[in-house]
């Protein structure tokens, strides 16, 4: 019987996991004893995997995040003010898919933006595209947009994330341009989309950090109000430090 045929015709559907899955029912003899639409449902299952397998890491190589981080290694022993109930309820997405929004605040070093990867590279793995981005270099994306006349369109590419990571939002003053980016980014997200922003500054202080009165108000009237606040403390550490290995005995 010709094999090779078969194996490039796969191919060429792009049914690259059902040839791997049938060369190796070849070469053993554990499945001579199943049946036909036992062993095909094997090459199905074996498609399907490998196809979500590449989607999956698409998403991750598309997020960019920061930090190689996933929330089975968050180490809650160490204090930080991290509610493991909280992280857990997180977990499940479903804020993502209600659009609602998480803060993540604390001193530098506490472990903030490797906490944010985390959430992140959750909501890739249950199938949502996410981005991770810092505030101010977004703000300089915005800047050549408008110069070159990709502005709506870097616009329309962010508001398709179903998840936007802000990292080092407000380190600086924004001046009136970013305030309007800003509010046009909140604008396309509210009630559609999920945001998380990581910030050194505490909500309560915001209002002020974004500047004029009537676009603060804007922008925080759209993202405040279904937000989970996570204000993280403790020592200053490198982000690894709240990583915890998978050794006997950690819980």
């Amino acid at each position: 019987m010709l094999t090779h045929p078969t194996d490039e015709k796969l191919r060429d559907l792009n049914l690259s996991g059902m040839a791997k899955a049938l060369a190796e029912q070849r070469q053993s003899d554990l499945y001579d004893s199943m049946s036909f639409e036992e062993r095909l449902a094997l090459l199905v299952d074996r498609e399907v995997t490998e196809r979500d397998n590449r989607r999956l890491a698409r998403r991750i190589q598309g997020a960019k995040l920061r930090e190689d981080a996933c929330i089975e290694d968050l180490n809650f022993k160490l204090r930080r003010n991290v509610d493991r109930a909280v992280i857990q309820q997180l977990a499940t997405c479903q804020w993502v898919r209600k659009a609602y929004n998480v803060f993540i605040t604390g001193a530098t070093g506490v472990g903030k933006t490797f906490l944010a990867c985390a959430l992140a590279q959750k909501a890739c793995r249950d199938g949502f595209e996410s981005i991770y981005l810092r505030t101010p270099l977004l703000f300089q994306d915005l800047a050549l947009a408008k110069a070159d006349g990709r502005y709506k369109k870097l616009l329309a590419s962010l508001a398709k994330k179903r998840l936007l990571v802000l990292d080092d939002w407000g380190l600086a003053p924004l001046s009136d341009e970013q305030r309007r980016d800003l509010l046009e980014i909140v604008e396309d997200r509210h009630g559609r989309a999920a945001l998380i922003i990581v910030s050194q500054v505490p909500v309560e202080k915001w209002h002020q950090s974004i500047g004029d009165p009537t676009l603060a108000d804007a922008i925080l009237d759209r993202i405040v109000h279904c937000a989970v606040r996570i204000e993280m403390s403790g020592d200053t550490v490198r982000p690894h430090y709240f990583k915890v290995k998978h050794e006997k005995g950690d819980e």
